[in-house]
């Protein structure tokens, strides 16, 4: 893995000390550069390094959570970072949680600190997240607290509009192997039951709301307000796909 390269990727351009702020830093750059994307659900989406890294960095493409902090934990160990893949959770429309594996997270330790890092589940923090029971973390993107689930799990939740904390996921704190996560990535590209298989989703937060293509239709929501407007054809897909997203299929 090219690490320089990696690092243009990102755009980010400055030191590679492995401190809480440089990784704060490559999290925001990964976030408002490498989108989340299913572009490439219908072919057998190969979660190794290599695949991965020119996919996302030679091919100048994004991907979904496999990819994503897949290949984010490797540039991170590369630099000197300790750190772990975790599996994750996701809380359901029907108020429970989804299978082991089904994502994938990672986890930072800095300086005794645990923190909880994700550039891979769509509207989340832009910064690590301690992982400290009960406290409120502020950030960017909203207010998020981590609590205990069970012996072996946590939850990382997001206050909403009305007040209350949401879950986001659960996660369980044990160093997982890339292989581990296999069987669930081929389950999201070929089942039916996965919402990935359901329909094109392109989507980057920006410093003041969000890009988002799902299906032909294209929202982009800045400060609060949004903007939706249907693609007509494929050519026209292609062509936001490349302004948006700097994504050439």
């Amino acid at each position: 893995m090219d690490i320089d390269q990696y690092l243009r990727r990102i755009n980010y351009a400055g030191t590679l000390d492995p401190t809480l702020g440089v990784l704060s830093q490559l999290q925001l750059r990964h976030l408002l550069t490498v989108p989340f994307e299913n572009l490439d659900i219908h072919n057998k989406i190969e979660i190794d390094l290599g695949n991965l890294y020119n996919k996302i960095v030679t091919l100048r493409r994004g991907g979904f959570c496999y990819e994503l902090n897949g290949l984010f934990y490797e540039l991170l160990t590369e630099i000197g970072f300790t750190v772990k893949r975790v599996s994750a959770r996701v809380y359901t429309s029907t108020k429970d949680y989804s299978p082991e594996y089904d994502h994938m997270a990672i986890i930072a330790s800095i300086e005794n600190t645990d923190y909880l890092i994700d550039v891979g589940f769509g509207e989340f923090a832009f910064s690590p997240i301690p992982i400290a029971l009960n406290k409120e973390t502020p950030d960017p993107r909203g207010i998020f607290r981590i609590q205990a689930f069970d012996e072996d799990h946590k939850v990382i939740e997001k206050k909403n509009a009305e007040g209350a904390f949401i879950p986001e996921y659960m996660f369980s704190e044990k160093a997982r192997q890339m292989a581990e996560f296999y069987d669930r990535c081929s389950y999201h590209q070929t089942s039916s039951q996965s919402h990935f298989t359901q329909n094109r989703i392109c989507s980057l937060p920006t410093n003041d709301g969000r890009i988002t293509l799902t299906g032909n239709t294209l929202k982009i929501t800045e400060r609060g307000k949004v903007e939706e407007r249907l693609l007509n054809n494929e050519q026209e897909i292609r062509h936001e796909l490349w302004n948006y997203f700097g994504i050439k299929l």
